[in-house]
């Protein structure tokens, strides 16, 4: 019905403005918005729960139990003491080293997962510091999705589009990585530019730092060896759930269950480490978007991208590297890559055209696009959260006044490289 489609999408632009303005809480505005959906009968309420990804609410949920339980045996101070001295205790050399442990750390596993174990670790080194950790969270969080962009498994986007096309770990990384390394490089060199006068601290905190001892921080060592036994595995487990033919969500779960079991942890105290109200940001955002869906809006939308290109391929490229890019940093990447990869199968089948270039266009522009704003991808939601209740605020126009220009320099890197050596 016309009107469903309107209310849809009118509904969709006030919550994602009070989200911006900030008035209201993310999780609450989100959830109420889904609600109207089921109440007003755009969407069934089967069909809500249908639109929530369980997998990435069951990987986030299994990987916060996993970094609360570790935390306790001291690691990630042990690391963020080793971090300082590797760098003298300099906050833009720390930003730099953390910056490059998450990009690795993003394509090898996955980007949620990297943050997740990060940034306690930042939180430790600038509280010792005494710096404010907001800029090194924003170098982390672009870290991690220009990161996650290089392999199959390191974005959910590049792992749909895997799935779809029969493209293999190797053909990621022998396409993306090189010009994923080059925007790597210019991002950190830009973000290095921004902060290195907010970013400073006393050589009194730097000597103070370097002569902790790193040991010290260790408080548990058998909870210490029981964690990183079951975070080996689990990152084991992700590198080749595809080839067991699990999901990412099972094997988180899995490790968080059999911690609490050999830790023999108070799951009530367990549960307190996960960031509820993150997880029901995402339920409400997965309701929303599924409601575009419903009604045809990000179809509709997708199919004109399709029509202005006309069938040129290199038009094709452009039109979808820019378009993804700017859609992925206000929309849910993976419903709007689930709604692209379809159409442009059938490109390739009506005009019977080299679809090759699209599909790395389409995971550059989604993947990258992520960092546009705070609420672009998974990432950059968990760790805002994160932020939030260790009480420093990232508020989605200082992210966005960052990071959205250095996002639309990424693009634009990708797309010569796109044009040059993949087309």
């Amino acid at each position: 019905m016309e009107w469903q489609i309107v209310f849809t999408g009118v509904l969709f632009l006030i919550v994602y403005a009070i989200i911006i303005s900030e008035k209201i809480h993310r999780t609450v505005i989100a959830l109420f918005g889904a609600a109207l959906l089921i109440l007003l009968g755009i969407i069934t309420q089967h069909e809500a729960v249908q639109y929530i990804d369980f997998n990435t609410i069951g990987l986030l949920f299994g990987m916060m139990v996993i970094v609360g339980i570790t935390r306790k045996s001291g690691v990630f101070e042990y690391i963020a003491i080793k971090a300082a001295h590797s760098t003298g205790g300099d906050p833009v050399k720390i930003m730099i080293a953390l910056s490059i442990f998450t990009a690795v750390a993003s394509a090898l596993l996955d980007n949620v997962t990297t943050v997740l174990l990060v940034v306690p670790v930042t939180i430790s080194i600038c509280a010792a510091l005494e710096i404010n950790p907001v800029p090194i969270f924003v170098a982390e969080i672009m870290s991690s999705n220009i990161g996650g962009t290089a392999t199959l498994i390191g974005d959910p986007p590049n792992i749909m589009i895997g799935s779809a096309t029969g493209l293999g770990f190797m053909d990621f990384i022998i396409n993306l990585t090189p010009v994923v390394i080059v925007i790597f490089i210019v991002t950190l060199l830009l973000l290095k530019l921004i902060y290195k006068k907010k970013l400073i601290t006393t050589e009194e905190n730097k000597l103070k730092l370097m002569a902790m001892d790193p040991a010290l921080a260790i408080k548990d060592q058998v909870l210490l060896k029981k964690s990183l036994t079951v975070i080996a595995l689990v990152i084991l487990g992700f590198i080749t759930h595809q080839y067991l033919h699990l999901e990412s969500a099972t094997i988180a779960i899995t490790g968080a269950a059999v911690l609490m079991l050999i830790t023999r942890e108070d799951p009530e105290e367990a549960l307190l480490s996960v960031e509820w109200a993150t997880l029901f940001f995402f339920v409400g955002l997965f309701i929303l978007v599924g409601g575009l869906e419903k009604v045809g809006i990000i179809e509709s939308m997708a199919r004109e991208a399709v029509k202005i290109t006309q069938g040129n391929v290199t038009l094709s490229a452009i039109f979808i590297i820019w378009f993804s890019a700017i859609a992925s940093a206000f929309i849910d990447n993976i419903p709007f890559v689930a709604t692209f990869i379809p159409l442009i199968t059938e490109m390739g089948q009506i005009g019977h055209m080299n679809i090759a270039p699209l599909w790395w266009a389409l995971s550059l522009g989604a993947c990258l696009g992520g960092n546009g704003t705070i609420i672009g991808a998974s990432a950059n939601v968990i760790v805002s959260g994160i932020a939030a209740r260790e009480g420093h605020h990232i508020s989605f126009l200082y992210y966005m006044k960052i990071a959205f220009p250095l996002m639309l320099v990424s693009v634009f890197i990708a797309m010569v490289y796109l044009l040059i050596f993949l087309m």
